[in-house]
């Protein structure tokens, strides 16, 4: 049997769980297969599975039977509805399979919400549960450089480090909810980023500039980023695949403009730039471009200029 939260994290005792094999996810799980951990893993599309099983992950049936197997199962799925069937499903949720001391951590953009109500169901069952969003696209998920931002108990956050070193870089945030409002408030700065990036590429091509000397000349001063490291080149080069998609921009930017919950103090922050950058994704997925990469935002501004 492994062995679940306080014991030490190894390789040889630790059984890991993975539920969402999209670009990121199936990266990550890579990561952590590669890194020596057995992995069994859930996939509603089990044929997408054949990548991971050759490296040597095992197959369940449904979240339920793979918690059971597991101590600590990571989710990175598309959306909240997603989290919560996946995790909180009454017949065949992986909360109601988990050992008690065991750990779930949802990797997902969601609703701060939605992870404190997992997390007192988890306590409820004396388990733990993490919010721990990640940054970094899919280059950051291949190459284990990801930012994670986690809230939850920071003992628990602690305690995961060996596999969170596996992935990237992790920050306790906070409590339990405190991951995913630091993801929505990196998503407010990332689509402020990539619509300056795509409005000044426009401009610069527009003014008879060449692009990349344009991107080059500017990359080391305050107009550089790291979301022009991470884009610009793809934006140029007009390679839109995505490492996340431009829907999930809608969703992450919609969890911060259209708050329905308000924060302790009372207040809600107003966020115009947000609320701009949400309707210019909203744009895309219109075009029926909602499936390529965040850096796609530059077709829009494209087909606004006559492009």
């Amino acid at each position: 049997m492994g062995t679940p939260y306080p014991n030490p994290i190894s390789p040889s005792q630790t059984r890991i769980g993975w539920i969402g094999i999209g670009v990121m996810g199936a990266a990550m799980a890579s990561r952590l297969l590669s890194a020596g951990y057995s992995l069994t893993i859930y996939a509603r599309t089990p044929s997408k599975a054949h990548p991971l099983r050759s490296q040597g992950a095992q197959l369940a049936d449904s979240p339920f039977q793979l918690a059971q197997v597991s101590d600590v199962v990571f989710t990175m799925v598309g959306h909240p509805p997603d989290v919560r069937s996946n995790i909180l499903d009454p017949e065949t949720g992986l909360l109601w399979g988990l050992r008690p001391n065991s750990v779930s951590v949802d990797m997902t953009s969601s609703r701060p919400a939605l992870a404190r109500e997992i997390f007192n169901a988890a306590r409820a069952k004396d388990c733990w549960t993490v919010d721990a969003p990640v940054s970094g696209g899919d280059i950051g998920a291949r190459e284990g450089k990801l930012a994670i931002l986690a809230g939850g108990d920071a003992s628990v956050v602690e305690w995961l480090a060996p596999l969170f070193d596996v992935l990237g870089k992790v920050t306790y945030v906070g409590p339990a909810g405190s991951g995913q409002n630091c993801k929505i408030a990196n998503q407010i700065v990332v689509g402020g980023n990539l619509l300056g990036l795509s409005e000044g590429l426009v401009f610069a091509e527009r003014a008879g500039l060449d692009v990349q000397q344009f991107m080059e000349a500017v990359r080391g001063g305050a107009a550089g980023s790291m979301v022009m490291e991470l884009f610009g080149e793809r934006i140029i080069g007009r390679d839109f695949r995505p490492g996340g998609f431009a829907e999930y921009m809608v969703k992450d930017l919609g969890m911060g403009v259209d708050v329905v919950e308000e924060n302790e103090e009372g207040r809600v922050a107003v966020l115009p730039g947000a609320a701009l950058c949400k309707q210019l994704f909203s744009g895309m997925v219109a075009n029926g471009d909602g499936k390529l990469g965040g850096q796609g935002l530059i077709t829009v501004i494209e087909r606004l200029n006559g492009k």
